[in-house]
């Protein structure tokens, strides 16, 4: 049986612990714009790690803002008789995409699926850096010494997007039918990619972290 902190019509009700901030619509809305600037330009490369009969496999590389390139895994079911729903992975921190094969069960299913490497995490992603101040102790304060604008998990949640918009592009890709999904720090950036990509229709977010220090407003999904 789970244990919660909180009595279940609480948790359905909580919105965080932070205030939300007065100028939190314009710093997405300035955020968004930055990304809409950054020309993704998406390169597939087909993967010579596995093999599937049913599947086609490929390392994905495409630019995030700030000019980092970010890679993800990503898998199509071969010969579809229709565009395919699309699932986004993301994983836990420190993590990286993981491992191929777990991924073939969703392309069986006929799922596309794309696989996030978080910059500056264990995977294949470019971290740029690029400012002052102490990063000691982790990640989430990384770039505070400088401004809103330049906080890691800022550019990695508008990595999600990005990865969300480069894959809806694809042609074997249905767009009206995107997902997301991950754990923990995947958990976080799953509701994330949700809610500054009004194209993601289902998400699932298991135990997910740093909800209470970066907070999105909600939006039904439906």
């Amino acid at each position: 049986m789970p244990v919660l902190d909180k009595p279940l019509e609480e948790l359905r009700e909580y919105r965080g612990i932070n205030p939300r901030p007065g100028d939190f619509d314009e710093f997405w809305k300035r955020a968004l714009a930055d990304l809409d600037a950054t020309d993704p330009r998406p390169e597939l490369i087909p993967s010579t790690v596995i093999r599937a009969a049913d599947a086609e496999t490929f390392d994905l590389f495409f630019t995030g803002v700030g000019g980092a390139r970010i890679y993800a895994k990503y898998l199509r079911p071969k010969n579809p008789p229709r565009p395919s729903p699309a699932l986004l992975l993301f994983h836990g921190y420190t993590g990286h995409s993981g491992d191929w094969q777990d991924k073939l069960s969703y392309v069986a299913q006929g799922f596309a699926v794309a696989a996030l490497d978080c910059r500056g995490q264990g995977g294949r992603s470019e971290d740029l850096g690029g400012v002052r101040g102490n990063t000691l102790n982790g990640h989430i304060i990384r770039g505070l010494d400088e401004s809103p604008d330049k906080l890691l998990f800022r550019q990695i949640f508008l990595d999600t997007v990005q990865l969300a918009r480069v894959v809806a592009a694809f042609d074997e890709v249905d767009a009206r039918r995107l997902s997301c999904m991950g754990g923990s720090q995947g958990g976080a950036l799953a509701i994330a990619c949700a809610a500054l990509e009004p194209r993601i229709r289902r998400c699932v977010s298991i135990y997910p972290f740093l909800t209470g220090f970066f907070f999105l407003e909600g939006r039904t999904i439906t």
